[in-house]
């Protein structure tokens, strides 16, 4: 039988990876795109809808206002700058704690996942899909295995279907997620992988610069895509 799937999509590199690993694997029944009063909101759902459309997907936007009250987090805070520049260092483990906890949301992919399960049910998925990777694994504890398998704990109870978690890039570093993209044919014009939202990506969050140093090592001109 064909496994069916509820992908979460944000526009990033790991997420839609993995939207086209489960389209390449399976009937994605549902893409769900979340706006939880995040600066990228808005190019987010633009990309989701985008790479959604193209694989001729459906994509449901879920909007979560209330996560302003979670704390201060920069990704949501106006008055809050995300880590940038100098400030970031992704190849220093001490510096990445730092400015993960600038950008930390409270149980964001802990919410993300029990809404798509939800979802899961409803539409008899057997998984849902969210997109990690290995690097921010080791600063984002809702970035590994070992969550993953907590949260398929957890649904065996809350869902009659006992839906699963599944990720195609939990143990990839950024490099081998883009490459596996290239062989997709994953149209990278259509990604949004920064935590801002200008007419580029800015190049210098640590999303940006963790996406430009794969973009690099799998030789891809980064001036088309990223400013600086």
């Amino acid at each position: 039988m064909k496994k069916k799937f509820v992908v979460l999509l944000s526009g990033g590199l790991d997420s839609s990876v993995n939207l086209f690993e489960s389209h390449k694997d399976g009937e994605v029944v549902l893409a769900l795109n979340f706006d939880y009063g995040q600066k990228a909101a808005a190019a987010e759902k633009t990309s989701a809808l985008k790479l959604s459309h193209h694989l001729g997907l459906k994509l449901k936007t879920i909007e979560l206002p209330w996560f302003k009250d979670f704390g201060r987090s920069s990704l949501l805070q106006k008055d809050q700058l995300i880590p940038t520049g100098k400030q970031v260092d992704i190849e220093s483990l001490e510096t990445s704690f730092q400015t993960a906890q600038s950008v930390w949301v409270p149980n964001r992919n802990g919410i993300f996942l029990n809404i798509a399960a939800g979802f899961a049910e409803a539409l008899g998925a057997d998984y849902i899909v969210p997109g990690f990777n290995w690097e921010e694994a080791q600063t984002f504890p809702d970035n590994t295995q070992e969550f993953m398998t907590s949260v398929d704990t957890s649904l065996n109870y809350s869902t009659a279907n006992h839906v699963r978690v599944h990720c195609y890039t939990t143990s990839l570093k950024k490099p081998a997620i883009l490459k596996r993209g290239l062989e997709l044919k994953l149209p990278l014009e259509m990604l949004w992988p920064c935590y801002e939202a200008g007419a580029k990506w800015c190049g210098q969050c640590e999303s940006c610069l963790r996406s430009k140093r794969a973009f690099q090592e799998n030789q891809i001109d980064t001036r088309k895509y990223f400013l600086g």
